[in-house]
């Protein structure tokens, strides 16, 4: 991959060449240019109300619409209705648990897995809470601290309604098969998939059609652009959804029912250009839209899917270098370093790797770290059922050190030369 070209894209990254590498990517990645140029764009020239019939409501409508498309490009729905834009990732599932609560009856069950953020988790529990529902809890296994499908399978029941499951742990860093455990699913009649792609989507690609799930929920800003957040809701799941929105909006206004106070404008109008982007890196030089043309790019015309699929595995061989090499660093060292998750580099492992460090607290490692201009993270990381819980550590949780396609070798270096010191000191 042209890392050099990735890294012009970004201006934190450029701001900071060499003297800091950003290493928290799972918290929140960095933005691109021309994203926050076309966030400038819709506020200075076009930031009026939609539907009206005057020339600028116009054109701001469409750029708006442009964001659903966008939206639905990337992760290959079958429409933009499908396609829900909110705040975060937590109120759009929360969003979800509330719409389709008055079809759950007391008694049905719901699934949730020890490994997924909050987000994915919460919402879900509080509606068992309200509805008198079953919540019965996934848990990992093994020094991998897996999710096993058999176990899962032990699990379900003719009242299992909805399995939540994150595509990738925010913590453990495998990604799971989504495909396989869809399929296991919806083996029973009525049952559905609730799927948390917020820490997979900045590192491979999405297919909603092809992983056949249900919903599917991720966020924007972790993905090189703004802190929005995007819901897939399948339309064979319409029926089940009641509108969160004003009681005279008819049902049929999707997915406007299900955008409350509906969704930010500007945020949304700036989504063709993430997919122009990765569209970028799937390309060849001559061929590479840029800033100015990711700027101005519409959603049809950003990327096609063979772009997207060449920009993501681009994307992921510059991953697997540093996993690679980080992971085996962590290895070397088996009675200092305490990895979670897959403890070599495959196409299973993200590029999220957290770990703890004998006789040091997670906090005050990385608080020496930051003396090495390296920013990355301690803590549960909103996986508390998973930190607290089955890994038995305390809010001080792990380290966490997250990478994208970014990232270089040389930065990987850097954070093993400061860790090696940090022990030796």
């Amino acid at each position: 991959m042209d890392v050099a070209f990735s890294r012009s894209q970004f201006p934190a990254i450029q701001r900071n060449d060499g003297s800091f590498a950003f290493m928290d990517n799972a918290g929140g990645s960095a933005v691109l240019q021309s994203v926050a140029e076309r966030v400038s764009d819709y506020l200075l020239n076009t930031n009026v109300q939609l539907g009206a019939s005057y020339p600028t409501s116009q054109v701001s409508t469409n750029l708006v619409r442009e964001g659903a498309v966008a939206g639905a490009r990337f992760i290959n729905a079958s429409s933009p209705d499908e396609v829900v834009l909110g705040s975060s990732t937590t109120q759009l599932f929360e969003n979800l648990a509330r719409s389709m609560e008055e079809h759950m009856v007391e008694g049905d069950e719901i699934i949730i897995s020890e490994t997924d953020h909050e987000a994915n988790c919460g919402s879900w529990a509080r509606m068992c809470k309200r509805r008198n529902l079953v919540l019965k809890v996934w848990k990992c296994e093994g020094a991998d601290q897996a999710l096993v499908l058999e176990s899962l399978e032990a699990m379900l029941t003719p009242k299992t309604r909805l399995v939540c499951v994150t595509h990738c742990s925010n913590i453990v860093g495998t990604v799971n098969n989504v495909k396989e455990i869809a399929k296991l699913v919806h083996s029973i009649p009525g049952a559905e998939i609730c799927v948390d792609g917020v820490a997979y989507a900045s590192h491979k690609i999405v297919d909603v059609q092809e992983l056949d799930v249900d919903y599917y929920c991720f966020s924007w800003y972790k993905v090189y652009g703004p802190h929005i957040a995007q819901l897939y809701t399948a339309k064979r799941t319409f029926p089940r959804l009641g509108s969160i929105n004003h009681y005279f909006l008819s049902p049929d206004m999707r997915p406007y029912v299900m955008q409350p106070g509906n969704l930010n404008y500007e945020l949304s109008a700036s989504l063709p250009a993430i997919v122009a982007y990765i569209g970028d890196l799937g390309r060849a030089p001559a061929d590479r839209l840029g800033v100015e043309g990711q700027k101005k790019v519409r959603a049809d015309d950003g990327a096609t899917r063979e772009e997207l699929e060449r920009g993501f595995q681009a994307m992921a061989a510059q991953e697997h270098k540093l996993v690679d090499k980080f992971l085996s660093y962590l290895a070397s060292k088996p009675a200092v370093y305490t990895t979670i998750g897959q403890k070599v580099a495959s196409e299973a492992r993200a590029a999220t790797i957290s770990f703890t460090v004998a006789n040091f607290k997670s906090q005050d490692f990385i608080t020496k770290l930051d003396g090495y201009g390296i920013g990355a993270r301690f803590g549960h990381f909103y996986a508390h059922r998973l930190v607290c819980g089955s890994l038995g550590l305390s809010d001080d949780g792990v380290v966490r050190v997250s990478m994208v396609h970014y990232n270089t070798v040389e930065e990987v270096e850097k954070l093993i030369a400061a860790m090696d010191e940090i022990l030796g000191a």
